[in-house]
């Protein structure tokens, strides 16, 4: 049995977020809102998530921002997310295994559900204003 290599390198992380987003682009459900709010921007979107996977796998310091306000607003739903998970879980399980691959999944799980949590808090927000 051929055992896959754990994510180690900035390489490994390209490898993952390029495989995951294409995926995401074409996917039917989550393709159109990604591929609607990205447009043609999809060379700086994907350098960016390299940099941000980079800082939270691999504790290289190299993305700084906040990722949820670009995603405040998008009309999401936890179905959105489960399917963003399905996705990344299914690239992940096919490229690498070990426990960087594990805290990939469980960063991304935590990320989708504090995500979906915060939409609805500011939708629920706006509508009681």
């Amino acid at each position: 049995m051929i055992t896959q290599a754990d994510i180690s390198t900035l390489d490994d992380i390209k490898l993952l977020v390029d495989t995951f987003y294409d995926k995401v682009q074409k996917d039917d459900f989550i393709g159109p809102i990604f591929n609607n709010k990205i447009g043609n921007r999809w060379p700086e979107h994907l350098e960016k998530m390299y940099h941000f996977w980079q800082t939270i796998l691999l504790e290289v310091h190299s993305y700084s921002g906040s990722p949820f306000p670009p995603h405040k607003h998008l009309p999401v739903d936890k179905e959105h997310f489960d399917r963003w998970m399905k996705i990344f879980v299914a690239t992940v399980d096919t490229l690498f295994e070990g426990p960087i691959a594990d805290e990939a999944k469980l960063r991304a799980k935590n990320m989708a559900e504090m995500f979906n949590y915060k939409i609805n808090y500011f939708r629920d927000a706006a509508k009681n204003n």
